[in-house]
């Protein structure tokens, strides 16, 4: 599990109006929450969670944080990234979620799922991988927190697929997902191509047929078994 060693200064800086004028002089407001203790507001530069984010994978590492004030040491501790908000329209970090971690206890986070390889079934007309579950909820220790998890979708074929109790986890992490929860599978564009190809068999050709019209005389014959229609009635009688 990577590990970054990042410095934060405490903050007193409260309102949008300060929080803005912060942000356009390069500075990130943050928050650090977790292990029961009371939330504290922090700030750290810029330019210094852009490192990390450019030379780490910052979603899934381990944080040694130190809190200053006054760029004096006040005390550290061990996080993890929770929340990484943006500007709508700058597209900029606006803000960050630290939660608090203790190393000796199980954590419940989220990890990305990698896709490895070509699926061998792709080689099949109209075959498509759909890769349905992007992420995996474990529980470990945090130093057994994987940073990502390889799924090797070579042998995804017709009828084979991958599930979540056919990942590779390792030691110490465990999941509470359903075991046949389904993270990559072969679909195909209709029904009948699929059928094709379970069978090996070339693709059908839909053949499309349209209804002849009926000829004038045709539509206005009388259908079968039906009556003749009554006669006209008789000229009103002479007084």
């Amino acid at each position: 599990m990577e590990q970054i060693e990042l410095n934060v200064e405490t903050r007193t800086t409260k309102g949008s109006g300060p929080v803005s004028r912060m942000r356009r002089n390069g500075i990130i407001p943050a928050v650090i929450y977790g292990e029961g203790k009371t939330p504290q507001s922090v700030q750290l530069a810029e330019k210094d969670f852009d490192r990390v984010v450019r030379h780490h994978e910052a979603s899934s590492a381990i944080y040694h944080i130190q809190v200053l004030e006054g760029g004096k040491k006040q005390h550290d501790l061990t996080a993890l990234l929770k929340d990484t908000q943006y500007d709508p329209v700058s597209d900029r970090v606006s803000h960050l979620d630290f939660m608090h971690i203790s190393m000796d206890k199980e954590i419940s986070i989220k990890v990305p799922l990698v896709l490895k390889g070509t699926a061998i079934g792709l080689k099949k007309e109209g075959s498509t991988l759909e890769h349905m579950m992007r992420e995996l909820e474990v529980i470990c220790l945090p130093k057994d927190i994987p940073a990502r998890i390889d799924v090797d979708v070579t042998h995804v074929d017709t009828h084979v697929s991958i599930h979540v109790r056919d990942l590779p986890l390792g030691a110490g992490v465990r999941t509470k997902m359903d075991p046949d929860a389904t993270i990559v599978a072969l679909v195909f564009a209709n029904r009948e191509v699929e059928a094709a190809a379970a069978e090996g068999a070339p693709a059908p050709e839909l053949e499309v047929t349209k209804e002849k019209p009926k000829e004038p005389a045709e539509a206005a014959a009388p259908a079968a078994g039906a009556k003749p229609a009554a006669a006209a009635a008789k000229p009103e009688a002479k007084k």
